[in-house]
């Protein structure tokens, strides 16, 4: 199972619905970063993703992009595997 990484800060609504929506799938294995209290996670959350908003979300290496494109993902009904597919492969 792929890592699921996101970073966010604490007073950000989209932070906490992406957040949730992880959670009501079952994403376990999640690192969860908080730009505000590790600042210097900022500049590599731009640099990896190139985007400066929260939260950014990335499933192994893979950069799902921030709340909306995670909820699209929900929508079309190809989030539930993603976290399941091996390394590089959970975008389509």
């Amino acid at each position: 199972m792929n890592e699921v990484t996101i970073y966010t800060q604490p007073l950000c609504g989209y932070c906490q619905s992406a957040l949730h929506l992880l959670g009501r799938k079952g994403v376990t294995r999640l690192n969860h970063i908080d730009v505000d209290a590790k600042p210097w996670q900022r500049a590599a959350t731009v640099a990896r993703s190139g985007r400066h908003t929260v939260p950014q979300i990335f499933i192994g290496d893979t950069h799902v992009g921030g709340f909306d494109d995670l909820a699209e993902l929900e929508r079309a009904g190809r989030l539930d595997a993603m976290p399941h597919r091996g390394p590089g492969t959970a975008s389509e």
